[in-house]
C-alpha cells in the first residue's frame, strides 16, 4: 500500500509541479508562438501518458501484491494486448497529435518569406561575430580558406558584394523590430548552436554547413544569445546581445558600424606599421 501511494503522489506532484512551477516561459520576442503551442501539446500529452502509466503501475502494486500460495501468470506474448495498447488506448493517435503540430512548424520555420533580409552568426570557441548586409543589400561569398584573425568570417576579399558588409567581431547584434530577417549560421571549428530563448528559434552550427531559421522580432529589449551545444571548457562564457529596436534607432547604430573593407584597410595599416618599427 505504501508503495502504490508513492507511485500516485509521485504522478499527482509531476502534474501540479508543471501547472503551478514558478519556472515557466521567457516572454516571446518573436512571430514563433507556434513552438510554445507545439511544446504544451507534447507536454499534455506525455503527461497524460505518463500519469495513466504510474497510476496503472499504483494499481498493479496493490492489486497483485505478494501473498501465500499466489502464483505469477507467466504470459509473454499477448497479441490481443498489443492491438488494444496500440489502437484501443489511442496511442497511434496520441503520436500522431505530436508529430503533426512539429510538422506544420518546421514547415514554416524553414520557409522563409522573400522579403526577409539575411544576416549571418559565426560561431567560433567561444565569441560569436556577426555580418549584415551593406548600402547594397546583398552579403558576399565567403571562404573557409579566407578565414583568419583579419578575416574572421572568412569573407572572399575578391567579391564586391562583400566590400560594404558590416562584420561586427565579438560584439551585439542589433535588429530592427517588425521585419523578417533570415538568419544563416556557420562554425569554423566545433559544433555550437545560436540560441535566444525569447525567440523560441535555435539551430546546431555543423563546421562545413550553413543552416539557417527566420524570424520577425516583435518587441524591443535586449536578449542575451547562448551557446546550447556543449563545445569546449568556456562553453558557458559563450554570450552576446541581440537589441531589438525601432527602425530609426536600427539605422542610427548600422551608420556606425564598420565594413568589412574598413577593417580589412584599417588591419593593412597596422601590419604595415607594425613591420616598419613603428608599433
Amino acid at each position: 500500500m505504501a508503495v502504490a501511494i508513492i507511485l500516485l503522489l509521485v504522478a499527482v506532484g509531476s502534474v501540479l509541479f508543471h501547472v503551478y512551477s514558478p519556472w515557466w516561459w521567457t516572454p516571446i520576442a518573436t512571430n514563433w508562438r507556434y513552438i510554445d503551442d507545439t511544446i504544451n501539446i507534447t507536454f499534455w500529452i506525455t503527461g497524460a501518458v505518463f500519469f495513466a502509466v504510474v497510476a496503472f503501475m499504483a494499481y498493479c502494486v496493490f492489486r497483485f501484491h505478494h501473498k501465500e500460495g499466489r502464483q505469477a501468470a507467466y504470459e509473454p506474448e499477448n497479441k490481443k494486448l498489443e492491438w488494444w495498447l496500440t489502437i484501443g488506448i489511442g496511442t497511434a493517435i496520441g503520436v500522431g497529435a505530436m508529430l503533426a503540430p512539429g510538422l506544420f512548424v518546421w514547415h514554416q520555420f524553414v520557409t522563409v518569406p522573400a522579403e526577409a533580409t539575411d544576416i549571418e552568426v559565426m560561431g567560433q570557441q567561444w565569441r560569436w561575430s556577426f555580418r549584415l548586409p551593406g548600402k547594397d543589400g546583398r552579403m558576399g561569398t565567403t571562404d573557409v580558406r579566407a578565414v583568419s584573425s583579419d578575416n574572421p568570417m572568412g569573407l572572399n576579399p575578391d567579391d564586391p558584394h562583400g566590400q560594404d558588409d558590416v562584420v561586427i567581431e565579438s560584439g551585439d547584434l542589433h535588429l530592427p523590430i517588425g521585419k523578417p530577417v533570415k538568419v544563416l549560421l556557420r562554425s569554423v571549428d566545433v559544433l555550437h548552436d545560436f540560441y535566444v530563448p525569447e525567440f523560441r528559434a535555435k539551430m546546431d552550427m555543423v563546421p562545413g554547413m550553413v543552416t539557417y531559421f527566420w524570424i520577425t522580432p516583435i518587441r524591443t529589449g535586449t536578449f542575451d544569445v547562448l551557446c546550447a551545444e556543449l563545445c569546449g571548457m568556456a562553453h558557458a562564457q559563450m554570450r552576446a546581445k541581440v537589441i531589438v529596436e525601432e527602425e530609426s534607432e536600427y539605422q542610427a547604430w548600422l551608420a556606425k558600424q564598420q565594413t568589412f573593407a574598413e577593417l580589412s584597410g584599417r588591419s593593412a595599416v597596422m601590419r604595415a606599421t607594425y613591420k616598419s618599427g613603428g608599433k
